[in-house]
């Protein structure tokens, strides 16, 4: 594991200097975003933490251009976004994709045909290699046997994941997924992020995900970055437990991981013990 996430020798995802200012409805200037240069290296997980308004989801949506910042560059996998004609971008952004936190399914669509929507949208493939595509997705989120049910008859967590099954089917090398776990309860997150995980070990693909549940960040992460009011305060690796954290949030998560691992090794002695001394 990369011991300092900010200087990937070859990162997938480069952010240099980025910033974003929102005019308000009063005429006021927000800045949401403040020169923020990050590194994500291929493969990985990378968690973007904050309070509200911290400036994370505008940090994720300028990865693939949804918002273009006003300074700085955004590179993937080597190539800079922010010079690409529509066209190139429009081509990049098939190698790009994204979730969100209310799913955005088309409602009257079937599973099949809201994860086939992106592949005939770019329209480079025969009926049969769609299908395919579609049922090895659904194959990879477990839902093969609702394909041909629709969006008001699913849960919550089949909804997140037909889309996440949908951002899988252009067959992209990063994943962006905007608080995709902050609308459903407990169980049903942990589903999500279980498969979220799976996508990663699995197929290889970086994964970068907006959170405020630091819950989220302790099951999923390899590496965080911490936003406060537009500016990067601290980033470092999820495992990293010998250098001090800077940020109120940093060290909320180092705490938490604290208690996640003393529960662990208490679950790990009672299972080693054996049932005649629990009983006892």
């Amino acid at each position: 594991m990369n011991s300092n996430p900010s200087l990937s020798a070859s990162p997938l995802i480069r952010l240099e200097a980025v910033s974003k200012t929102f005019t308000l409805p009063d005429g006021r200037a927000f800045e949401a975003v403040k020169s923020v240069s990050l590194d994500m290296a291929e493969g990985r997980v990378f968690g973007l933490i904050g309070k509200s308004g911290a400036g994370k989801s505008t940090l994720l949506r300028m990865i693939n251009l949804l918002e273009r910042p006003d300074a700085g560059r955004v590179l993937v996998d080597g190539r800079d976004l922010t010079q690409l004609s529509k066209r190139e971008l429009r081509e990049t952004r098939q190698g790009i994709g994204m979730i969100f936190q209310q799913f955005n399914l088309l409602q009257n669509a079937s599973v099949y045909e809201n994860v086939a929507f992106p592949l005939k949208l770019h329209g480079n493939r025969g009926r049969a290699a769609i299908e395919a595509r579609v049922r090895e997705c659904l194959e990879v989120v477990g839902l093969t046997e609702k394909i041909h049910n629709y969006p008001a008859q699913l849960s919550g967590g089949q909804k997140q994941r037909v889309a996440i099954a949908r951002a899988l089917a252009p067959h992209p090398k990063v994943l962006l997924c905007d608080e995709p776990t902050s609308a459903l309860d407990t169980e049903t997150t942990r589903s999500v992020l279980d498969t979220l995980r799976e996508i990663n070990q699995r197929l290889g693909v970086t994964i970068v995900i907006v959170t405020h549940e630091l819950s989220v960040v302790h099951a999923l992460c390899d590496h965080v970055a911490v936003l406060e009011n537009g500016q990067l305060v601290e980033r470092f690796d999820v495992d990293d437990h010998a250098t001090p954290r800077v940020s109120t949030l940093g060290r909320e998560l180092a705490q938490e991981q604290v208690r996640e691992d003393i529960l662990k090794e208490h679950a790990a002695r009672i299972e080693a013990a054996g049932p005649t001394s629990q009983a006892a």
